[in-house]
């Protein structure tokens, strides 16, 4: 666990950048307290010479004059030092976020196997905005009510140094108190994060299934699972109130010891001549005033443990390895030949492996087409070709390199994904055909794209054409249509090789016939990988590989395999005998 200096420290290199418009703040900040030692300094002569039974010394023009000037001085300096320092907090929130989002984009898949979404969500979210106070509405906090007291004290030893020992005698029992409440804060806090995670978690299942929790009569479940989740936070931010809430009057005791004894001994000055009116009132006025700065500081502990708990959870994303990208080589454009040479791969969260020794080869410009039960491998080798997950044992090879040898952006520079599950964004059509690295595409190359995905039929009857925005994850479009905006993005690519990822196998028989009709297009003269759960859809496919239970246990045409009578003609067999029901 990171100390609390070095974590400190760290979270101001994010101010550093703006140390111009934080010294303003911070010039403001010392300026304004020191400020407040000139209050209980007016009331000396104010009582001495303003109230006095002789004749009055003081102009009570200036001595107005010079309150107003007081405060309006201070108002200006607390706006100007309050102003720089929301700007720089701001800054400081921007640039984590940045941080963390350009870290989030470049993580390897299993961190999201890992990871729920609500929990990064809720970092990327909330936590960076806990970071915010640490690093500078604490800070401010710190120094201003630091000067403050200092000038407080400077004035009370100036007036009487005998008096001051003793409420610096109250600071040591306060600062130790303060420090064993800090570490039960900060525990809690990091408590509180997880529970915002868990409640975020929650919260998005229930949105994006809120179909099934409908059609299932979820909604009481769903209830209840939000309720425990609440009642998990609310527990924890209940926890972390006993030691907040405690510093004050904690702190208002112990000071109050020392009011009181310097109250008694005051008096007796007083009473025995030894002080004026005026000494007595402006030192009993320092000593009120230095409360309030008191009670700021020691309330800063709990907002400081929450940043610092807060920064311990986004350090934590910033810090975590990005997507490895050792390999040097780069192919400009393949030519699309594939290889796998006893490739296995078991997934951490399996005992059993996903893909044992599997060794083919892929022409260029040839379709193969995986084929098998659930759970035989088909997704796994297709993740491996990208480099979504790297084989334990065994290479994957493209035009005879091993793609761990390749850079990741010439490797996936030269392939194009159409799968089952479309993603689209919350944009317009075009946005979404002309996709990243293909958002300089013309006009001219956009349309092109989609007319040969048979999309510009459904895309002209749209209000707006291209500029039509398709909704979360293209809800305003049909499933058709989406897969079709896949299509056309994957044209638009014209990446060499091709993985399609059941592309059709949650379509309709219309939407599947036209589809199936723009993947034609799309396939031809590239190296194809299809992952096939309609084995109609492959029957015309070079090469079918049948796995089960991560091996090849058949290779070969559509024919020949049907011929062969073993698990591709069964599953063939089975499949028909389903759609003829069905119809």
């Amino acid at each position: 666990m990171t100390s609390t200096r070095a974590l400190y420290g760290r979270l101001l290199s994010y101010v550093r950048p703006y140390a111009k418009v934080f010294g303003l703040a911070v010039l403001g900040m010392i300026a304004a307290a020191a400020t407040e030692p000139l209050l209980p300094a007016l009331i000396k002569p104010l009582l001495d010479r303003g109230f006095g039974a002789g004749s009055q010394s003081l102009s009570p023009m200036l001595l107005a004059a010079t309150i107003v000037g007081i405060f309006m001085l201070r108002g200006f300096l607390s706006f100007t030092s309050s102003y720089c320092l929301a700007w720089v907090g701001n800054r400081v929130v921007l640039d984590l976020r940045a941080a963390m989002f350009a870290r989030l984009v470049r993580f390897p898949s299993r961190y999201f196997d890992d990871h729920s979404s609500g929990v990064v969500l809720s970092k990327v979210a909330y936590d960076v905005g806990g970071v915010t106070a640490a690093a500078t509405s604490v800070l401010t906090v710190a120094v201003q009510d630091s000067i403050k007291i200092a000038g407080l004290f400077g004035f009370l030893l100036y007036t009487n140094w005998k008096l001051t020992l003793i409420a610096i005698a109250v600071v040591p029992p306060i600062a130790l108190f303060v420090r064993l409440l800090s570490r039960r804060l900060r525990s809690m806090a990091r408590e509180a994060q997880t529970a915002m995670g868990g409640i975020v978690h929650v919260l998005e299942e229930t949105i994006e299934c809120h179909k099934v929790v409908k059609i299932f009569g979820g909604q009481d479940y769903e209830a209840r699972r939000f309720e425990r989740a609440n009642q998990r936070l609310r527990g924890f931010n209940m926890r972390q109130t006993v030691p907040a809430a405690l510093t004050t009057p904690v702190t208002h005791t112990l000071a109050s010891f020392a009011v009181a004894i310097i109250v008694y001994i005051a008096l007796q000055d007083s009473i025995a001549e030894r002080a004026t009116l005026g000494e007595f009132a402006a030192f009993m006025t320092a000593m009120l005033m230095l409360l309030a700065p008191l009670k700021h500081l020691t309330e800063i502990n709990a907002p400081l443990q929450r940043g610092l708990a807060a920064a311990e959870s986004v350090f934590t994303l910033i810090d975590t390895p990005e997507e490895e990208d050792l390999g040097t080589g780069e192919i400009r454009r393949a030519r699309g030949e594939i290889e796998f040479q006893a490739v296995g791969l078991t997934y951490s969260t399996r005992t059993e492996p996903a893909l044992r020794g599997v060794s083919f080869k892929v022409r260029p410009g040839e379709t193969v087409a995986l084929v098998g039960g659930s759970g035989g491998g088909k997704t796994t080798l297709a993740n491996l070709l990208p480099r979504f997950y790297s084989p334990d044992s065994g290479r994957v090879l493209l035009d005879g390199q091993d793609i761990q040898s390749l850079t990741l952006a010439s490797l996936r520079g030269n392939l194009a994904l159409v799968s089952q599950d479309v993603v689209l964004f919350n944009d317009s059509i075009r946005a979404n055909i002309a996709y990243g690295a293909m958002g300089k595409a013309s006009e001219q190359e956009i349309i092109a794209a989609a007319e040969a995905a048979h999309a510009m039929d459904f895309i002209r009857e749209t209000p707006q054409g291209m500029d039509t925005l398709v909704g979360e994850n293209g809800m305003r479009l049909s499933g058709g249509q989406r897969q079709r905006l896949a299509i056309a993005r994957a044209l638009l690519k014209n990446a060499p090789v091709l993985i399609l990822d059941e592309a059709t196998s949650a379509l309709d028989t219309g939407s599947e016939r036209i589809v199936q009709d723009a993947l034609e297009v799309l396939m031809r003269g590239r190296t194809t990988l299809v992952i096939a759960h309609r084995l109609s859809t492959i029957e015309r496919a070079d090469r079918i590989l049948v796995l089960e239970r991560g091996s090849i246990v058949e290779s070969g045409t559509h024919a020949e395999l049907v011929a062969r009578g073993g698990v591709y003609e069964k599953l063939y067999r089975n499949q028909a005998a389903t759609d003829t029901a069905r119809a």
